[in-house]
């Protein structure tokens, strides 16, 4: 296996990643969890969709959930290009690719093509959204975790390697991955466009789903107020992670599912990643420490559960993990 060589100059830019929306079951419950519990700001809501933002963004929404009357679902993570000729850019290299894609109007997006990547995920691009007002000065606002921005996603794939040379060649940059002890077989990759450790992950698993979207928050402290609000209304069972340390990317994290079990992350404390000559920090996929540098080791359900995108196949991993969970660890200890 040879790691990704990223495209130096890909054939449309991406900037960072932008939003998520999701298929949800109950929509009153949906918005009260991502209002209260997370502390999100509510910038519009109709009678089957609710549009939400962070406290320091000025894009009309990061968060879209959707009424379905089926079951629940990850409908498409979304990145930012940087102007209206990068969509027509995108929409030339999919056609001459042979990348399922289609141009669509979404509300209150510019010009957006959703599209599936190489490994099945799907998958949005635009150029442009309504600009709405920035509260993050309006400290009085503020409630349980304050989520900033959303920053990253997560994709379970059966196929890093692939996944990650896919993204490589649109100018992803790894800067942290593991891999099989002694070697480069690729078990999950960390690329960012925008400078910090990542904008999306790619981790070995029964994929494509999607494993989690995350915000950042102010502090520490935070992470602490969420957990406590979330315990205060009657989703303490729903702390799916943490609060923990990373040893890939060095954050401080937190991880909920919401009343139809998609799951988010708040985390603080990312590090700069922008200067060309840095390497990507390599782990060794045995290594405990690259999942937590401190904390207790995620639960089974945390390494194996993840939201499906709609009618799309789900693959079995190409590579076979037994990792380290909670209740191994319980039974040991």
């Amino acid at each position: 296996m040879m790691l990704p060589i990223t495209e130096p100059n890909p054939p449309f830019r991406i900037t960072r990643a932008s939003h998520v929306s999701l298929f949800v079951t109950d929509l009153a419950a949906s918005r009260d969890f991502y209002r209260d519990v997370i502390g999100l700001v509510v910038t519009e809501e109709t009678d089957d969709t609710v549009y939400f933002r962070g406290l320091e963004e000025a894009a009309h929404h990061s968060l879209t959930l959707r009424r379905t009357d089926g079951a629940p679902f990850a409908d498409r993570v979304g990145f930012r290009v940087e102007t209206d000729e990068d969509i027509d850019r995108a929409e030339h290299w999919f056609r001459a690719n042979d990348v399922r894609h289609r141009r669509v109007d979404v509300a209150h997006q510019g010009p957006t093509i959703q599209f599936t990547d190489g490994v099945g995920t799907h998958m949005e691009i635009t150029s442009s959204m309504e600009v709405v007002e920035r509260k993050m000065q309006r400290f009085d606002e503020f409630r349980a975790g304050a989520p900033q921005r959303l920053d990253h996603f997560q994709v379970v794939t059966h196929d890093v390697q692939a996944a990650t040379d896919w993204w490589s060649q649109l100018g992803m940059r790894m800067s942290e991955y593991t891999a099989k002890d002694g070697t480069e077989e690729l078990w999950g990759s960390w690329m960012e466009v925008k400078g910090n450790t990542h904008d999306l992950v790619f981790t070995n698993g029964r994929g494509p789903r999607l494993h989690h979207f995350a915000y950042t928050v102010p502090d520490a402290v935070k992470l602490i107020d969420a957990a406590d609000v979330a315990g205060a209304l009657g989703f303490g069972e729903e702390i799916d992670r943490g609060p923990g340390r990373h040893g890939i990317s060095n954050a401080l994290f937190l991880y909920l599912r919401d009343p139809d079990q998609h799951r988010i992350e708040l985390f603080t404390t990312h590090y700069q990643f922008m200067d060309l000559e840095t390497p990507p920090i390599r782990w060794d996929v045995s290594d405990p420490r690259r999942a937590q540098l401190w904390g207790m080791p995620a639960s089974a359900r945390w390494f194996f559960e993840a939201s499906p995108f709609p009618e799309e196949p789900v693959n079995e991993p190409l590579l076979s993990a037994t990792p380290g969970t909670l209740e191994d660890y319980l039974q040991i200890h």
